[in-house]
């Protein structure tokens, strides 16, 4: 609907509606007065006195002389939700389904969505641009791919829950789902460290919360390895400029490195293996290894419940969710 154009007790409703929505509000919570209203926002008195009386009329509010009114229905919540996934395509070459970690992400969300009865609907957003109107229309958006230059302010705009999947933000006001690489890192180094040996981590030039935690996470388990480890950083874009691998190949023919881990687009695989006997340990999702692994069912689990709770209690204080990576070798 375009507001802007319709008539103004129907502005009021869904200006009411998003409010009450964004506040958690359930059937027998008590809403503002209609004096309360007009303080609010910038509709006339008479705008607000027509609007509640539409809204009781059609059985959403009830009004009570001495008590006050309260909601007896919430249209805009239904026992079946739609749940979106939204991804940033200013970081994911070719778009999502060239991406293999995102690829198995996506799906394993929206498996797990749609078994549970859910509407699953799949988007992208920009560093620049955020679909906020289409978010309104849902129960709850996932957004993953936040770098340092992503403009986060549109994120308070929307009235649909919002939380953030493998990234997250310096910002109290969202549930976050990350990964834990920590546990998986310090397990490789556990099998392996007990003699000296050398280390290629690629680390994304992509900057984010996320990319950084995990550099540090690889850096502190290698510092507690049981003999010292020799380590090489090498910056690489392993989303937007997967073709130029000039930089890897300098890097591997220079440190000959036993063990390359971290940010490898699969790609690039069959020509490390081309020039250097070392072993791979990327990222993956639902794969045997070997590298540092998700189990996404078991990670789902503990993913969807979570979202559903927060629907039903949107009042709940935001935390942040981490899910612990393993190493298979």
């Amino acid at each position: 609907m375009n507001l802007e154009a319709s008539p103004r007790h129907l502005q009021l409703r869904d200006w009411l509606f998003r409010r009450w929505k964004t506040g958690g509000l359930t059937a027998g919570d008590r809403i503002e007065s209609q004096n309360e209203i007009v303080k609010l926002c910038d509709f006339s008195l008479i705008t607000v006195i027509k609007t509640l009386k539409d809204l009781e009329s059609e059985g959403v509010i009830r009004r009570q002389v001495g008590r006050g009114s309260f909601l007896l229905a919430t249209p805009w919540a239904e026992a079946h939700r739609r749940i979106g996934f939204f991804y940033n395509r200013d970081i994911v070459g070719g778009g999502i389904f060239d991406n293999e970690f995102y690829t198995r992400l996506v799906m394993a969300f929206e498996r797990g969505v749609v078994s549970a009865g859910h509407e699953f609907v799949m988007g992208s957003f920009t560093d620049e641009r955020m679909p906020t109107g289409m978010w309104d229309a849902l129960d709850a958006v996932v957004l993953t791919g936040f770098t340092r230059q992503t403009r986060l302010e549109p994120l308070g705009e929307t009235s649909s829950q919002v939380s953030l999947i493998d990234t997250s933000l310096d910002d109290p006001r969202f549930h976050t789902y990350r990964l834990d690489y920590g546990p998986a890192f310090a397990g490789m180094f556990e099998a392996f460290g007990g003699e000296r040996q050398t280390y290629l981590y690629l680390d994304s030039t992509i900057g984010s919360k996320e990319q950084a935690a995990r550099l540090a996470a690889f850096c502190d388990a290698c510092d507690q390895a049981p003999t010292p480890q020799d380590l090489e950083i090498l910056a690489v874009n392993q989303e937007t400029d997967i073709g130029n691998t000039e930089a890897l190949v300098a890097a591997i023919e220079r440190v000959k490195p036993d063990f390359i881990c971290g940010h490898i687009h699969q790609s690039w695989r069959p020509l490390i293996r081309s020039l250097s006997g070392a072993r791979i340990y990327p990222f993956l999702l639902d794969q045997k290894g070997p590298g540092f692994v998700v189990d996404t069912a078991l990670w789902m689990a503990e993913v969807l419940p979570t979202i559903e709770a927060n629907l039903a209690d949107r009042q709940r204080p935001p935390a942040v969710h981490a899910f612990a990576a393993r190493f298979l070798g």
